[in-house]
Order: structure tokens, then sequence, then C-alpha cells
């Protein structure tokens, strides 16, 4: 009798210690499941936080550029680089939606800015000019209408 009743408190022990160690397996899942679930929170709320930002860096350069405050090809390249930072809940054809920002901005990207453009010489430059001033008639008409459309779409952002 007493070994029957040794192996059966024996095997309780044995119950209880798996049982505990369970349980404290479930716990560490659970709260590591919070942690991650925390995290992805954090990361989303950053993303939108971030999108307003470019958004209203964009609001300010489409307004600026139809008020004739900003050059089209300075708001092309820069609106093209805000859009590219955009967190999208499903990425649109930036291209396609806003052709003359996306023209523009390709066309002149070679241009040489900054200390690059100090290295060129004057001829160089004003040939530079007037190739991007030509850019920007070509492009202008269709350029108004991407900027209404931007200031008026609403795109897909992760919210």
């Amino acid at each position: 009798m007493s070994l029957k009743l040794a192996l059966l408190v024996g095997a309780g022990v044995i119950i209880a210690g798996l049982a505990f160690y369970a349980g404290r397996l479930l716990w560490m899942v659970k709260a590591q499941r919070e942690a991650q679930q925390q995290l992805a929170a954090q990361k989303r709320q950053r993303l939108i936080d971030q999108n307003q930002k470019i958004w209203l860096s964009i609001d300010t350069i489409c307004r600026a550029t139809q008020q004739g405050q900003c050059c089209s090809s300075e708001a092309a390249i820069r609106l093209c680089v805000l859009l590219d930072n955009l967190a999208f809940s499903q990425r649109p054809d930036l291209a396609n939606e806003f052709p003359g920002l996306h023209g523009l901005s390709q066309a002149i990207k070679h241009h040489p800015t900054h200390d690059a453009r100090k290295s060129y010489s004057k001829k160089e430059i004003r040939q530079l000019d007037r190739e991007r001033e030509q850019l920007e008639q070509e492009f202008d008409s269709q350029i108004q209408l991407d900027l209404n459309q931007l200031l008026k779409k609403q795109l897909p952002l992760i919210a």
C-alpha cells in the first residue's frame, strides 16, 4: 500500500509540475502575443503620423505651385518623392494617376542640383535651365490637372 501511495504522490507531483509549466508557457505566449500586438499598433500609429506630416507637405507644395510660389519642376520632384514615401493600404499606380508630375520628374531627374550644379559652366547651366523651362511648359497643363486631382483625391492610405 505504501508503494502505491508513493507512486500516486509522485505522479501527482509530476502532474502538478507539468501543469504549472504548461500554465507558465501559456502565460508567456499570451504576453508575447500582446507585445506583438502593441508593437504593431505603435508601428501603425507611426505610419499614420508620418502620412499626416507628408500629406501636409504635399498640400503645401500643391497650393504653392498653384499660386506660382514654387516652380513646377521643383514641385514635381518633391511631390514624387513625398508620394513614394506615403504608407498605403494598397499602393496605387501613382505614375499613371499623376502623369504630369511623374513625367516632368523623370524628364529632369538627370539635371544636377546643389553642389553638383556648381561644377558646370554657366553656359551648361543656362542650357539645362532652358531645357527645364521648356519641359515645364510642355507639362504645365497636365501638372495643373494633377495638382487639382491630388488635392481632391482620397488615396488609400493606412488609417
